[in-house]
């Protein structure tokens, strides 16, 4: 009846029937008063009254991993920027989204509520905002993932771990001028990218740290 009225589950974490909580299996009878809160949003009255029955348990730090579906490829480079594992591709279809968020233990973000109502996909996030910036905020608050922000651990592009770059590493992958003025470089074992302090990372760390502040 909840996912009738237009509200994937994916967005309740507590149901309370007649004051009492109750999972989604319930019942309905004639005259029942239902409550549906997002735990991040029910009164502290009621929080604290049915917190051992919330529908799933709280998050872990280890449990922050995402599959961002093809609306949202600005706000995927901004969480691995962030250093969240976050799996995007722009042809990914709702079946392989549904199945690779089952798999991997994936929260599954999208503006498309009816993926978000398929029984495989046991978390998620419906992204209400537009601009990258404004969606990164949005799951940052509905995740608290600012003291978890790791930036610059991640490849923006393959999602893989970056890790330091030797000598090796870099011959012939960077220009001389680069090379003379850094000393401190990170390669993705997948694209084979090099990346070093420039001028474009000092800009995207001051962006992430910016809404990194913003979520505190």
């Amino acid at each position: 009846m909840i996912e009738a009225l237009g509200v994937p589950h994916t967005e309740v974490d507590l149901i309370v029937r007649n004051g009492h909580a109750v999972g989604f299996d319930a019942q309905i009878e004639a005259d029942d008063v239902i409550e549906v809160y997002p735990a991040h949003r029910a009164p502290a009255s009621t929080s604290a009254a049915h917190g051992a029955a919330l529908l799933r348990p709280p998050l872990r730090a280890a449990d922050l991993s995402f599959i961002a579906d093809a609306h949202l490829g600005g706000l995927a480079q901004l969480l691995r920027l962030a250093g969240f594992d976050t799996r995007y591709d722009n042809n990914f279809p709702d079946d392989e989204i549904e199945q690779l968020a089952q798999d991997e233990s994936r929260i599954v973000l999208t503006r498309d509520r009816e993926l978000l109502k398929r029984r495989a996909v046991l978390r998620g996030c419906y992204v209400r905002t537009l601009q990258a910036d404004d969606q990164f905020r949005e799951v940052s608050e509905r995740f608290d993932l600012t003291p978890h922000v790791r930036a610059f651990r991640l490849c923006l592009m393959c999602n893989a771990p970056l890790r330091r770059a030797g000598p090796g590493d870099i011959d012939g992958r960077v220009p001389d001028g680069v090379r003379e003025r850094h000393t401190r470089f990170v390669t993705c074992d997948v694209c084979h990218r090099v990346f070093w302090e420039g001028s474009h990372w000092r800009r995207m760390r001051a962006r992430i740290d910016a809404l990194a502040e913003a979520g505190r």
